[in-house]
């Protein structure tokens, strides 16, 4: 990967420069009247220094603030060009790739292990151009429409008056939006914590769109399973990592590698034909939804394994830009709101964050040659020279001016409404969590949840307790009971000279 190599510029042997070239005469000692006298503002080499470290912060992600990643390879194992003409997908093709896993609602400097659900962004370095893939370590998500997004990060973030995460405002949210049960059920339960990057799966969550040869269609979701066998922490094992090691995923992953242990995940799909998502029992673009295995069975693809560490965390992984706009022939997004919000909301954001131009930095810069039409911005490192910067021109820029259906498009029709979701045979908000809670997961697990929402709930006030046991009432009666009784025991305990709960 040498578009990526970060010292291609760089000599650490020679003797250290400005930024612009010019020797430095000191790293040490300021320019100054006399040894104890005023210091100069004509002093070149400090003003540089001192301005450039006042701006060396770049805004840190909303969401996916905290993380780290590493480098590896995506290899194709099985052929699936049946369903895709994408050529990162064909047998025997190898990617070069990179992925970054993070925490959702934590900031810049938060415990890697505090209980929260996992980002797996990963982008792979094609011959088509980039493709990425900005997952979760779940298969669903807490809302179905972008509308709702930032209320929901707002809801995980910080009170405006204390500046402290509150459960209360957590709680409030997730119960007022019932949508939420499925990936709060998850959340709550073992895959909440989990061990270690290397020990959770991977999810596009998002319904894609795979396109082959023959320009047929079909319904596409990424299962990353992780070779390494799921494995959790207990939350005493998690608060305990907190307040010891709060990089402990990070490190954890770096020393894997470092020590030659790479870690690999399998890829699967499920593939759903084109015709099916009309009449399917669950609306099959909902992200707050699955799609039943005994309906459509995971196909395997192939395999990835992450073997290079980043040698700069900063220029490779906190200025890594990921985003499900980057697709390549033979894929394609699907009617997903959610992943129509974020095909436009994530570039946005790297604009803000990173700049106009991000993806000329290396760590984001396609593997092949380009021709856009984009041009200046702030830091816009490659040019098109004097050729014409607009299309279309008439001195021999090549430009594209293709119309008529596109391959990876889909059909829609209806009137405008604002509308929480078409009805399918089986949708609902609390009925997949239910079928999680009750069917999925053991008795030990079960409980494990019972004592996690329990905790949870003990600092939430009223009105939003009476709505949250309603609401894990409404997964699941008897565990919703359990919750209740166990916390109401709790706020009895906390009364001096109370009766214990009778039940």
């Amino acid at each position: 990967m040498t578009h990526l190599d970060p010292t291609a510029h760089h000599d650490s042997k020679i003797a250290s420069t400005t930024e612009s070239g010019a020797p430095r005469e000191s790293d040490a000692h300021s320019l100054s009247v006399g040894a104890d006298g005023p210091l100069m503002l004509h002093d070149v080499a400090l003003v540089e220094k001192l301005a450039r470290f006042d701006r060396e912060r770049i805004p840190e992600r909303s969401p996916h603030a905290k993380g780290s990643g590493a480098f590896g390879e995506l290899e194709i194992t099985e052929d699936v060009s049946q369903y895709t003409k994408a050529g990162l997908f064909q047998k025997g093709a190898k990617t070069p790739m990179l992925a970054r896993f993070s925490t959702v609602a934590g900031e810049l400097g938060s415990p890697d292990t505090w209980r929260d659900v996992r980002g797996f962004a990963l982008k792979f370095y094609t011959q088509e151009g980039n493709f990425d893939i900005v997952g979760n370590n779940t298969p669903v998500f807490f809302v179905r429409d972008p509308m709702k997004f930032p209320d929901f990060i707002h809801s995980q973030k910080r009170t405006p008056d204390s500046g402290l995460r509150d459960n209360t405002m957590q709680w409030d949210f997730w119960t007022l939006s019932p949508e939420s049960a499925h990936q709060v059920s998850y959340l709550m339960g073992d895959r909440g914590l989990p061990k270690t990057w290397r020990h959770m799966n991977g999810y596009s969550s998002h319904t894609y769109l795979w396109v082959n040869e023959a320009g047929e269609k079909f319904w596409v979701k990424y299962h990353f399973l992780t070779e390494q066998g799921l494995e959790f922490l207990t939350n005493e094992e998690a608060d305990e990592l907190a307040g010891t090691d709060g990089d402990f995923h990070r490190r954890d992953l770096f020393e894997s590698i470092q020590n030659g242990d790479f870690p690999s995940w399998k890829l699967e799909v499920q593939v759903m034909p084109y015709e099916d998502a009309k009449t399917y029992r669950f609306n099959p673009f909902d992200l707050t939804k699955t799609w039943s295995k005994k309906d459509y069975p995971r196909i395997p693809v192939g395999r990835f394994t992450l073997n290079q560490n980043p040698v700069n965390h900063f220029a490779q992984i906190e200025q890594a830009a990921f985003s499900p706009s980057n697709l390549v022939p033979g894929t394609g997004v699907s009617p997903d709101k959610m992943l129509l919000g974020r095909v436009f909301s994530y570039p946005d954001a790297q604009r803000n964050r990173l700049g106009t131009n991000f993806n000329q930095l290396p760590v984001n810069r396609p593997v092949i040659a380009t021709n856009s039409y984009d041009k200046e911005g702030a830091m816009n490192f490659f040019h098109s020279g004097d050729a014409p910067v607009y299309a279309p021109n008439s001195f021999g820029r090549a430009y594209q001016d293709e119309q008529g259906p596109v391959d990876n498009g889909w059909e829609a029709d209806g009137t405008l409404v604002r509308s929480a979701y078409s009805l399918h045979s089986e949708d609902d908000d609390f009925g997949q969590a239910h079928t999680l809670v009750r069917e999925v997961m053991s008795e030990d697990e079960r409980q494990r949840l019972i004592d996690t929402v329990s905790g949870g709930l003990s600092t939430v006030i009223e009105p939003v307790l009476s709505n949250a046991f309603q609401y894990w009432k409404n997964i699941d009666q008897e565990v919703g009971e359990a919750i209740e009784a166990k916390v109401k025991a709790g706020q009895q305990e906390q009364v001096p000279g109370a009766d214990p709960v009778s039940e």
